[in-house]
């Protein structure tokens, strides 16, 4: 009989609401999670380990590891502490930083890893990528899926709004994405996975029309839902394919070129976006997705991150050498540096100041 359907590989578990933090220790007693209540969970200095006062007490099986920061080098020292616990699974409770260390020390000892996210600030935190800082820079270290995803609003509205203002702009920023992957299915033949593509899309679609702002829980909830169907979208393609185009380009472009100056993953993420849809002709839909991100206080243009117009030329320029291999409206357009300054001349009069 011929397989007429595919497993995806997703959360056992998924609860975003306000007060889901109240609850993390039956979530984390679920026998699919853990049987015995041991538990390895990692926290930051910072938010994670101001929670854990507040969370200890439920969970009198866990060890705590407070983890530095967000490199290679931190994952591997938290992985060599975590084995030999006879734990049952770790727990990631912090920003990106923190639940991406989690990610690739459970992988590396052989634990599913629950993440509890305390801000919004991107889509990795339910994605099977743990991006992790190393000697030649930044790197994408491949890593299953968390098996339960914890995103208390009560939580992600203490944390600082840059931080939910970050994941809008990655959010919205799909929806670039998907139009460089289909356009690399057109004129290259790659394979697109549909179902990948559609869940990405909508993600980005849903955080861009939602009329509400960064305050509302109304609107942090589709923010968070948005985030995580990303990271699924992610599993079902088998790489970042659905939320890492042209607009990813430029991020990681401005990262390398700038380490010192770059801003936040996601506003570069969105100003990238922006200017990719109005490369490819899509006027109308970068002037919308310019207003949204201008609405909630994400920058459009260089010069609002800091950066003069010859450094996002360059920027743009380099941008395609962060991927090789990657197809995009950049590869395919292959512009040159005074194309990409008309370009942009004309992106400035579209979207207005």
């Amino acid at each position: 009989m011929p397989v007429l359907t595919r497993l995806i590989p997703s959360p056992v578990v998924v609860d975003i609401r306000p007060g889901a933090l109240d609850d993390l220790g039956c979530v984390l007693a679920d026998e699919r999670i853990s049987q015995s209540g041991r538990l390895a969970i990692a926290v930051s200095g910072g938010s994670g380990a101001r929670l854990r006062e507040r969370i200890a007490p439920s969970l009198p099986g866990a060890d705590w590891y407070e983890v530095d920061g967000g490199t290679i080098d931190d994952a591997v020292r938290l992985a060599s502490g975590i084995k030999g616990g006879h734990y049952d699974a770790v727990v990631g409770l912090g920003g990106g930083k923190i639940i991406d260390c989690a990610k690739f020390a459970a992988a590396r000892v052989g634990l599913p890893l629950v993440a509890v996210a305390t801000n919004l600030a991107h889509d990795g935190l339910c994605s099977p990528v743990a991006t992790l800082d190393n000697d030649a820079g930044r790197g994408s270290y491949g890593v299953p899926n968390p098996i339960a995803v914890v995103i208390d609003l009560n939580v992600i509205r203490e944390a600082p709004v840059r931080f939910v203002r970050s994941g809008i702009g990655d959010a919205v920023s799909n929806i670039s994405a998907v139009a460089d992957w289909e356009l690399a299915h057109r004129v290259n033949g790659e394979k697109i996975d549909g179902l990948a593509a559609a869940m990405a899309r909508q993600a980005g679609e849903a955080v861009l029309r939602h009329p509400g702002g960064v305050g509302d829980d109304g609107f942090l909830q589709v923010l968070a839902e948005a985030l995580v169907l990303t990271g699924i979208a992610m599993s079902v393609s088998g790489d970042s394919r659905p939320s890492s185009g042209a607009c990813h380009e430029i991020n990681h472009a401005f990262d390398l070129l700038h380490p010192k100056r770059a801003a936040a993953h996601g506003e570069q993420c969105g100003l990238g976006a922006a200017f990719a849809m109005y490369l490819r002709g899509a006027h109308e839909e970068s002037a919308a997705m310019a207003e949204v991100l201008r609405r909630h206080g994400l920058p459009v243009l260089p010069e609002e991150i800091g950066f003069t117009v010859d450094e996002f030329v360059r920027v743009v320029e380099f941008a395609p050498e962060t991927r090789p291999g990657r197809f995009t409206i950049l590869e395919h357009l292959d512009l040159k540096t005074e194309q990409i300054k008309d370009v942009y001349a004309d992106y400035v009069k579209a979207i207005g100041s």
